[in-house]
């Protein structure tokens, strides 16, 4: 009886194992692509800004130019474990963005270029939270 409840115990934990571990296909998910990132774009200028059709291809030109030197950028940088995508140095995108923004700001008027800086902070990516342990009395 013993045995018994031994090996049911011992078949109960491996079966338990083996369930935790992850199941193939369960990857981190692929980053946006350029086309994924200008289409997300475009409908958020849409809404907020109400751009001419001009206007909107100069802007989105702009963004196309910015996510392809990004997405080239992060290509050469250093290879990092799936979860974050390699990082770009800062002084490339800072480049990159002010590049982008003296295009936009040449397409459009004064009071659409200030709606757009403020629709632009909400097109960025959000930072993870960072976990910082409680301070110690």
């Amino acid at each position: 009886m013993k045995k018994n409840l031994l090996w049911m115990g011992m078949l109960l934990l491996m079966i338990s194992i083996t369930n935790a571990q992850p199941k193939e296909g369960h990857c981190p998910p692929k980053p946006p692509t350029v086309e994924e990132h200008l289409k997300h774009v475009s409908a958020e200028l849409d809404k907020k800004l109400g751009l001419s059709q001009e206007e909107k291809e100069k802007v989105l030109s702009a963004y196309k130019t910015f996510f392809t030197e990004m997405e080239k950028n992060r290509k050469e940088g250093k290879e990092l474990p799936p979860p974050p995508p390699p990082p770009v140095s800062k002084e490339i995108a800072d480049k990159l963005k002010s590049e982008r923004d003296a295009k936009i700001k040449i397409a459009l008027n004064e009071e659409q270029y200030n709606k757009y800086l403020e629709v632009e902070k909400q097109l960025r990516p959000s930072r993870p939270k960072e976990h910082t342990p409680p301070p110690t009395n």
